[in-house]
This record gives structure tokens, C-alpha cells and sequence, in this order.
């Protein structure tokens, strides 16, 4: 079973520091664009966007943390 868990916790953290670059660079994008033209037009869509990959991050790590302790019930059993 650990040769199935291990795996997917490590695709999960991946996807985890993946979602969090893209909110990142969605909140840089959003700085900059607000700072350049002073109006918040544009930057709503940037927001969605930096919203968006804050979530997936957040569903991401709740999988990683199930999966962390399914393998903690597997070890102690």
C-alpha cells in the first residue's frame, strides 16, 4: 500500500508548491498592474486568478495531509 501512498503524497506536495508559484505570480501581476495604472479594473481578473490557485493549493495540501495520515493508521496498525 505504501508503494501507492508515497507516490501520491509526493505528486500532491508537488502540486501544492506548484499552485502556490502560480498565486504568487497572480498577487506580483496584481501589484504591479495596480501600481502601474493606479485603477483596479484590470485587476479583478488577476485576483480571480490569484484565487483560484490559492484554493487548488489549499484542496492540495488536504489531500497530502489525508494521505499522510492514512499512512500513519497503516505504520501504527
Amino acid at each position: 500500500m505504501n508503494y501507492i501512498l508515497i507516490p501520491l503524497l509526493i505528486v500532491l506536495c508537488i502540486m501544492v508548491i506548484v499552485s502556490l508559484v502560480r498565486g504568487v505570480i497572480a498577487f506580483l501581476k496584481t501589484t504591479k498592474i495596480d501600481l502601474e495604472t493606479g485603477e483596479g479594473e484590470t485587476v479583478t481578473e488577476m485576483q480571480l486568478m490569484q484565487n483560484k490557485a490559492m484554493f487548488a493549493r489549499i484542496k492540495y495540501q488536504a489531500g497530502a495531509v489525508a494521505v499522510v495520515a492514512v499512512i500513519a493508521l497503516l505504520a501504527s496498525s
